[in-house]
């Protein structure tokens, strides 16, 4: 059954895979026969429709999860910015970038041979992969004892699952377009465990992704009306209300408000540490201090706020299911292979 259940899920895949490269194909040649403005977002809107429909296709968390952070927020946000005339998308771009920056939670650039673009190990994106799914496994078997955990083991535990799946999922992402596309693939997180201040860990350090998505789409513009605290909190609005659907993507719960409030909550602390910055002479912790002050934040107000839901939700029961259809599979597809090389070498 789970493997019949992930053998479906990849029927699914493939079928989504086709829906996304044929909109983006409409979309690129819509963004070309458009000048920027309402013309083109009327154009777009058959494509910002489908990206918020596709995980509906998906009966496993996994990729529900995926392709409602990849297609439902990102992606359709990118096609605002393409609709308003704004990079990364751009309908000069050959067909399989354009649909790769649109799809995918990367800022794709071109290898060069230039010293002035860091280019990145195809090593080290694999190193990732088998160290994070070697992880995963052990991170999601520990869940079978959360009743006997303290809390703060529990959000221990969320919080270094949630790590590895994003690392696991960006390095594969990565792989993907370096061997495929001959592509490099920007940086999506740096080293949070440093983060010395909340700006630095949402904003440089923290699935970097999102933040510069946000930046041109959100910041930008409500940071010219009404100046740069107003431009934080606004990003961290959106962020928030975008987390909710995708937590409903997960779990199928209805959005209880709590993610929201986690993202303005540390939106409007991040506002007035900027506040606080832009006076000189005033007191700073030093940076031994302010990094475990800035995770003990982050993790507390998670633990307040975002992790509770996801507790509620059981997603480390759902993960745990989709874990074991992927090894059933993997299984059956092993045995397969073995029985149709069985033959070939019985007559040699």
């Amino acid at each position: 059954m789970p493997a019949a259940l992930m053998d479906g899920e990849l029927g699914s895949l493939l079928k989504v895979s086709a829906a996304v490269w044929a909109a983006m194909s409409y979309a690129r040649v819509a963004a070309a026969r458009t000048s920027p403005g309402a013309g083109r977002l009327a154009a777009l809107m058959p494509a910002v429709v489908l990206f918020y429909g596709i995980p509906f296709a998906f009966t496993t968390a996994g990729f529900r999860g995926i392709s409602g952070f990849f297609l439902s927020w990102l992606g359709t946000f990118k096609l605002f910015l393409l609709a308003a005339g704004q990079a990364p998308l751009d309908p000069s771009l050959p067909l399989p970038q354009f649909v790769c920056s649109a799809s995918l939670p990367v800022k794709l650039r071109q290898s060069t041979s230039s010293g002035k673009a860091k280019k990145q190990d195809p090593a080290s994106a694999a190193t990732k992969i088998l160290l994070s799914g070697g992880l995963i496994p052990f991170i999601l078997y520990a869940f079978q004892f959360k009743e006997v955990m303290s809390r703060w083991q529990l959000l221990l535990l969320y919080t270094t699952l949630i790590y590895f799946s994003v690392d696991f999922l960006l390095a594969s992402v990565q792989g993907v377009i370096h061997g495929v596309l001959g592509m490099e693939m920007e940086p999506q997180v740096d080293r949070p465990y440093l983060a010395s201040s909340l700006r630095d860990f949402w904003g440089r350090r923290w699935n970097l992704m999102v933040p510069a998505i946000l930046r041109p789409s959100v910041y930008g513009l409500v940071r010219a009306r009404f100046g740069v605290a107003a431009g934080v909190l606004a990003s961290f609005l959106v962020s928030g209300l975008m987390h909710e659907p995708i937590f409903y993507y997960l779990m199928w719960q209805p959005p209880s408000g709590d993610v929201a409030a986690f993202f303005v909550l540390n939106g409007a602390c991040a506002a007035a540490e900027a506040w606080w910055g832009r006076h000189a002479g005033w007191w700073r912790p030093p940076r031994l201090v302010a990094v475990p002050l800035t995770l003990a934040f982050v993790g507390g107000t998670g633990f307040w706020l975002f992790f509770p839901a996801l507790i509620r939700g059981g997603l480390d029961e759902l993960m745990l299911k989709d874990f074991q259809g992927m090894l059933a599979l993997m299984e059956q597809a092993g045995r397969w292979l073995a029985g149709a090389a069985g033959p070939v070498l019985s007559t040699r």
